[in-house]
């Protein structure tokens, strides 16, 4: 049973999700995919990209709409497990 404590969102909510990885052919589009198999409603026309300052990462901050703690913890969980993502937050 979920309490308060878990979480500090209520849902459904916006929430930006930062993922960074290496630079490389596909990796947006594979990020775009995970996060649509989670959110299918999310709008892939917002997502941010941003370059690393020597471009050897790629920056997307992808917002969705969130609907519960659960479906946010097994998109992090799915996005940490990609080989080319470096970080998530």
């Amino acid at each position: 049973m979920a309490t308060e404590a878990e979480t500090l969102l209520e849902f459904p909510c916006d929430f930006p999700l930062k993922i960074m990885g290496a630079t490389r052919e596909g990796f947006a589009q594979a990020i775009v995919e995970i996060v649509l198999k989670h959110a299918p409603d999310f709008d892939v026309a917002k997502v941010e990209m941003r370059p690393s300052k020597a471009g050897n990462y790629l920056s997307l901050t992808c917002t969705l709409r969130a609907t519960s703690k659960q479906q946010l913890d097994a998109l992090y969980r799915e996005l940490t497990a990609h080989p080319l993502v470096k970080v998530v937050l």
